[in-house]
């Protein structure tokens, strides 16, 4: 037989044993040979049959999917969904799971990057290891809960709309989404043919009865009329510009949290779970214990969440800097928080706009930084103000983790850790973790 230097395994299947879950949405496992696989759609525990779905005989690591069950664990489920599986939707990565059994893999995956990047166990992060659902969100095994509030389907080249398969651009034609919220899903984006059409973006507000979509065209492609089944505002995407135009009908949606409404303009970022806002602004504050009269910040404000209730909190003496960079976000941050004399919001990387404002001092600090986190150079200046709390917000556990390690060298440790499951079915999660300097604990 030939030996080729770098052929092409996919399709090639495995039976092994599958080992421990890793970040991601898959399991690792290892050939007879040694080799490691990324296995999607299998459980821990499990004997399975593997076919490999990339990968090459040179590759250091092969990804796979469990294509035979041969010895299933006790956490596995029938997938709810019939567009969930081996070559289908890429959306979800735990239909196979029970609930609570999804809720113990996401805590395992927090625990071993805290462990891996940050040299934390659970207890000296301040966590107790439990990952906790959203209010309503306790389901029995085989239901689903209907969170997803922003939708964003892929169109075929026949103008159905779907979802994208698992690392690839192909698409699966689907008739539901059942992680979909209930106004999305009411739209009825997929019953419609969408001509000419890359992409159709549903938001439903949950905060308010407010539907938008965001149609992309295809290069060339004209717009087609919309009439879906509620009625709805219609933004486009620029094919040269790339920027968002509203079409006809209000350019923003209305979120409610924390007692507080706040307009987030041209598909700008809102938390997708119709839970997470409050519940994150109420871990947070209990995190930071705001006092009147403080200096606060709030880093990658986004529409201005954060900034909205620390303001409420810190009093007429107290004072907010909100930064963020996207133009829009920040336009809908300064009209949200308008009332509030105290809060000021600028706009560009926080990176860059933080030293320029010369401020020397804060007394507490949020960030929510983008999925691959704060970096060691902000890190580093965040801890030079002083503050007596930071809250850091994370929606990737393996930044976090990164910048814990960051935060320590500089002097600050987590005092409180918590996670959040307010991604059912999927591999993400939330995590909040509350920060103080070391020194001051006494």
């Amino acid at each position: 037989m030939q030996h080729e230097t770098e052929a092409s395994l996919v399709g090639h299947e495995y039976e092994v044993e599958v080992g421990p879950v890793a970040h991601g949405g898959h399991c690792v496992a290892r050939t007879e040979a040694g080799r490691v696989l990324f296995v999607r759609h299998a459980l821990p525990g499990e004997r399975v049959v593997a076919r490999v779905t990339e990968g090459e005989s040179t590759s250091r690591f092969l990804r796979a999917d469990a294509v035979r069950v041969l010895d299933a664990s006790k956490d596995r489920v029938e997938a709810p969904c019939p567009f969930s599986g081996p070559g289908k939707c890429g959306g979800c990565d735990w239909q196979h799971a029970k609930p609570g059994a999804q809720r113990r893999l996401k805590s395992e995956v927090i625990t071993e990057q805290l462990m891996r990047l940050a040299g934390l166990t659970p207890e000296e992060a301040g966590w107790d290891g439990t990952v906790v659902p959203a209010d309503g969100d306790k389901l029995p095994a085989g239901e689903v809960p209907a969170w997803r509030t922003r939708v964003q389907y892929a169109v075929d080249a026949e103008g159905h709309a779907g979802l994208r398969k698992h690392r690839s651009h192909d698409v699966e034609v689907i008739d539901r989404c059942l992680i979909a919220a209930p106004g999305v899903t009411e739209l009825g984006i997929e019953k419609r043919e969408w001509p000419q059409m890359a992409s159709v973006e549903a938001i439903a507000a949950s905060g308010s009865g407010d539907r938008q979509v965001i149609l992309t065209p295809k290069p060339g492609g004209r717009l087609p009329i919309v009439e879906l089944d509620k009625p709805v505002s219609v933004l486009r995407i620029g094919e040269k510009d790339k920027q968002v135009h509203p079409v006809h009908g209000r350019a923003f949606v209305r979120e409610r949290a924390d007692g507080r409404t706040y307009r987030v303009g041209e598909g700008g970022f809102w938390q997708v779970h119709p839970q997470a806002a409050d519940m994150l602004v109420k871990a947070v504050m209990q995190g930071l214990m705001p006092r009147k009269g403080d200096m606060a910040l709030d880093l990658y404000c986004g529409v201005g969440l954060f900034a909205g209730a620390l303001a409420e909190r810190i009093g007429d003496k107290g004072a907010v800097l909100g930064i963020e960079s996207g133009k829009r976000a920040v336009e809908d941050a300064r009209h949200n928080l308008k009332d509030l004399e105290r809060v000021r919001i600028e706009q560009g990387k926080v990176e860059q706009v933080l030293p320029r404002t010369r401020i020397e001092e804060a007394d507490i600090i949020v960030l929510d930084p983008p999925r691959a986190g704060a970096g060691k150079q902000t890190v580093r200046h965040l801890a030079s103000l002083g503050a007596r709390r930071i809250a850091y917000v994370a929606c990737d556990p393996a930044a976090l983790a990164r910048d814990l390690k960051y935060f320590a060298e500089e002097g600050y440790k987590p005092v409180k850790l918590r996670a959040f499951d307010f991604f059912p079915m999927t591999h993400h999660v939330e995590c909040v973790a509350i920060l103080k300097p070391v020194a001051k604990e006494a």
